[in-house]
C-alpha cells in the first residue's frame, strides 16, 4: 500500500539526517519534499543547486612564497521558473530548515507562497541518483592532489629556472590553484546527479627591462580531473619558451598602424573567436537582443573554411565536464560548418525564452550564481592547410604568435593585444614587433578567416559573465585572417 502523501502542516516536524560532509542518497528524501513544496505553491519548475568546495592558490615571486590562500565553501541555489518568469536564490544555510526558507523567498519573489495546511505536497519521483563521482572513480581526487608544502617547493623550483633561463629579469612569478568541487542538482523534472570536478592550472610571467626596453610575457597550463597535474608540469621547458620570447620581445621595434593580412598561431589564439563570436551563439545574448546572429541560423556567417565546436569532452581540458550545472550530460556541438550557422549554446533558461535545445552548457562560478549558457572548450576545427601554405600566401603581413588581453563591446566590436607578434614579408616571419593590437567585429572577421592548417591547439582560459567567472578552454589551428585593422605606432 502507497504511503499517504505529505500535507503542508506536517512539514514543520519533519526531520531528515543528510549528510553535510558529503552529497549522497541520503540527500533524496528531503530534496524530493522541497520540490514538491515548490510545486504545491504553483511553481512550473524547481530546481536545487548544491556545491562543496575545497581551493587553495599558491604565488611565488622571486624566490619566496608571498601568498598561500586556502578556501572552504558550502551552499546552494535555488532556481524558480513561472511561465517564462524566474528568480533564484541562494544561501549558505543547507539545512532542510534552511533550505525551506531559501525556497520561501524564491516563492514570494514569484508572488508565490507556501500551500494552506491541509493542502497535499505532490511526490517529486527522483531519477535514480547518477553519480559520475563514483562512476568515474573521482573520490580519491583531493587527498592525491599535491600538499602544500610540495606545491611551495615546486613553485619556487619553477622560479628559479625562470632566473636561469631568462635575462635582464626585473620580476619573475609563478602562480597555481587546485579548484575541488563536489556538486549536486535535483529538480522537479526527476533531475538527480552528483558530480566532483578538479580543476587545476600553473602559470608562469616574466617582465624583463634593460634601459628604456621593457617586455612582459608569461604562459598559463591548466588541466581537469589530473591529481599529479602540478607534480608533472615540465617547469623547465615552459621557463625556456618564456624567457625565449621575452629576450625577442625586449628590443623588438613597434608595429605600424595598418590594415593587414596575419597568421595567428594556434592554441590561445582562439581566444578572438571566443570572445568576438563564441558569446553572441549563447542564447543569453539572443535573450537580450545583443548578437547579429539571432535570425541567421542555417545561413552563412564565415568563410567557408571555417568550422567551429563547443563540447565538454576533450580528455582533461580545462572547460571539460560530465554534467553541467543543471545535471544534464555534457555533449558536442557543432557550432558553425563550412561557414553556416548551425547551432547556438543553450541553457534550459534559453532554451525555455528562445526555444533553441539545450547543449549542455547551463554553468555558473558558484552556488551563488544561476546558472547561464556558457562555453565550454570552443575551437575553430583544422582545415586543409599546411602552415607553409598559409605563409607562404603572405607577401606582408604579421604573425601573431602570442596574443595578450582584450575586450569586446556590446555590438561585438572587439580590440586584443598582441603580446608576441612578427613580420611577415614574401612568406618568411622576419622581424619581432611589439605594440600591436587586433581590432575590429565579429561579423567582418568571420569573413575573411580563409586559411586553416592542420596543427589544432587548445589552450586554458577564464571567462566572465551573467553567471560568474568560469573555466573554458579556447582553441585554433593556425589560421589566416585575409585582411584586419592593427592598432600600433
Amino acid at each position: 500500500m502507497a504511503p499517504t502523501p505529505l500535507t503542508s502542516k506536517e512539514l514543520s516536524d519533519l526531520t531528515y539526517h543528510s549528510s553535510r560532509d558529503h552529497f549522497d542518497q541520503s540527500w533524496q528524501d528531503p530534496l524530493s519534499t522541497l520540490l514538491g513544496l515548490g510545486r504545491a505553491a504553483g511553481a512550473d519548475f524547481v530546481e536545487f543547486f548544491l556545491e562543496r568546495v575545497n581551493y587553495i592558490s599558491c604565488l611565488a615571486e622571486q624566490d619566496t612564497v608571498t601568498s598561500l590562500s586556502p578556501r572552504l565553501s558550502t551552499g546552494a541555489g535555488i532556481r524558480m521558473f513561472r511561465g517564462k518568469e524566474d528568480c533564484y536564490v541562494s544561501t549558505n544555510d543547507i539545512s532542510f530548515t534552511g533550505l525551506k526558507a531559501a525556497l520561501e523567498k524564491a516563492l514570494s519573489i514569484l508572488e508565490l507562497t507556501f500551500p494552506s495546511p491541509n493542502a497535499y505536497i505532490p511526490e517529486i519521483n527522483l531519477e535514480m541518483m547518477r553519480d559520475y563521482a563514483k562512476i568515474k572513480d573521482k573520490e580519491f581526487w583531493l587527498d592525491n592532489c599535491s600538499s602544500m608544502a610540495e606545491m611551495g617547493d615546486l613553485l619556487l623550483s619553477a622560479n628559479a629556472k625562470l632566473g636561469q633561463k631568462a635575462n635582464h629579469v626585473q620580476s619573475r612569478r609563478v602562480m597555481y590553484f587546485r579548484d575541488w568541487q563536489e556538486i549536486l542538482v535535483a529538480a522537479s523534472d526527476g533531475v538527480f546527479a552528483r558530480d566532483i570536478r578538479l580543476t587545476q592550472s600553473v602559470g608562469n610571467s616574466l617582465l624583463c627591462s634593460d634601459g628604456e626596453h621593457r617586455a612582459s610575457m608569461g604562459k598559463r597550463f591548466g588541466n581537469t580531473s589530473d591529481p599529479n597535474f602540478l607534480r608533472e608540469w615540465d617547469y623547465e621547458t615552459a621557463a625556456e619558451e618564456v624567457a625565449e620570447s621575452a629576450g625577442k620581445m625586449l628590443y623588438a621595434d613597434y608595429v605600424e598602424s595598418g590594415n593587414y593580412p596575419i597568421i595567428m598561431a594556434n592554441q590561445f589564439g582562439g581566444v578572438i573567436f571566443h570572445e568576438a563570436c563564441g558569446h553572441l551563439l549563447e542564447t543569453t545574448q539572443i535573450e537580450h537582443k545583443t548578437t547579429p546572429f539571432m535570425e541567421k541560423k542555417g545561413e552563412k556567417i564565415a568563410h567557408e573554411s571555417l568550422t567551429a565546436w563547443d563540447e565538454g569532452l576533450s580528455d582533461q581540458e580545462f572547460g571539460t565536464l560530465d554534467i553541467d550545472d543543471e545535471g544534464m550530460p555534457t555533449q558536442r556541438t557543432l557550432l558553425i560548418e563550412n561557414g553556416i550557422l548551425k547551432n547556438f549554446i543553450a541553457d534550459r533558461t534559453g532554451s525555455v525564452r528562445t526555444g533553441h535545445p539545450r547543449t549542455g552548457s547551463g554553468r555558473r562560478q558558484s552556488y551563488a550564481y544561476a546558472a547561464a549558457s556558457r562555453m565550454r572548450n570552443t575551437y575553430i576545427a583544422p582545415g586543409d592547410y599546411s602552415i607553409d601554405n598559409l605563409f607562404a600566401s603572405v607577401d606582408k603581413g604579421i604573425y601573431c604568435k602570442q596574443m595578450g588581453g582584450g575586450s569586446v563591446g556590446p555590438t561585438s566590436e572587439f580590440n586584443f593585444s598582441v603580446s608576441e607578434a612578427y613580420l611577415i614579408e614574401k612568406g618568411k616571419v622576419t622581424k619581432p614587433l611589439k605594440g600591436a593590437t587586433l581590432i575590429g567585429t565579429a561579423k567582418d572577421i568571420m569573413t575573411e578567416i580563409s586559411m586553416c592548417s592542420q596543427d589544432l591547439g587548445l589552450a586554458p582560459g577564464f571567462c566572465g559573465s551573467v553567471s560568474g567567472s568560469i573555466y573554458v578552454t579556447v582553441g585554433q589551428p593556425h589560421l589566416k585572417v585575409d585582411k584586419i585593422t592593427v592598432g600600433g605606432r
